[in-house]
């Protein structure tokens, strides 16, 4: 609809000009056919862009019900701040590396970490009294708003996504996350590269044409979750 008004748009202001006699009548045609290609353009850039933001919307969305992502808020951005909320980080981390049962789907894992957050808040909370830290520690699995973030050749879109989410204090700090499941964990500070058996796990969850499109070269690289190296 937009198309067919804008090409009336054009012919009416071909018109005005023409009874205005500031265009020559044997150049109409030309200008006729140069406007009609931009309004063609217009209109088929629109509907490209559409069809691509409809289908980067769609992936988003069922990779959302895929996924569950691991967010840690530190304090604030101070040095000291941003240690402790790594050191919690790894705390937590080798916890769930213990104790989180294999062969879970995303909906089971999801469960066990909502059945489990007073254990993982202690861990926490332990780890803040071995730094002598004395910031409160929120523990919950929740649904928050990520930005678009590739690392790698995987890219995971802007959207919500569920998420364990560990604020410290006042969880003003820049974060850190990774994804807990399908076991990934991506960091931009390792060198470290996402082994074949990480790439078909993340391939089973999705559609052949959905992982051709969140996968991308990048700078940024990808750590297997649980890899013993930091």
């Amino acid at each position: 609809m937009e198309g067919l008004h804008m090409k009336e748009v054009v012919r009416e202001a071909v018109r005005k000009a023409v009874r205005k006699e500031q265009i020559v009548p044997g150049k109409i045609r030309v200008i006729s056919i140069f406007l009609a290609l931009i309004v063609a353009t217009v209109v088929t850039t629109a509907v490209v862009l559409g069809d691509v933001q409809r289908k980067d919307r769609a992936v988003q969305e069922h990779l959302a019900e895929e996924v569950l992502r691991f967010h840690v808020l530190a304090n604030s951005d101070s040095r000291k701040d941003q240690a402790v909320k790594l050191e919690v980080r790894d705390a937590v981390l080798s916890y769930l590396k213990e104790v989180l049962p294999e062969g879970m789907d995303v909906k089971e894992t999801t469960r066990w970490m909502r059945g489990h957050t007073e254990e993982i808040r202690r861990v926490a909370e332990q780890k803040m009294t071995d730094l002598q830290m004395q910031q409160t520690v929120s523990v919950a699995v929740t649904t928050c708003y990520f930005p678009d973030r590739t690392y790698g050749d995987v890219t995971f879109p802007a959207g919500n996504y569920k998420t364990l989410r560990i604020e410290l204090g006042e969880a003003a700090g820049h974060n850190w996350w990774c994804v807990l499941y399908p076991n990934l964990c991506f960091l931009d500070t390792t060198n470290a590269v996402l082994p074949e058996k990480g790439k078909q796990q993340l391939k089973k969850v999705l559609t052949e044409e959905e992982y051709s499109e969140v996968t991308a070269g990048s700078k940024f690289q990808i750590r297997w979750f649980f890899w013993k190296e930091k």
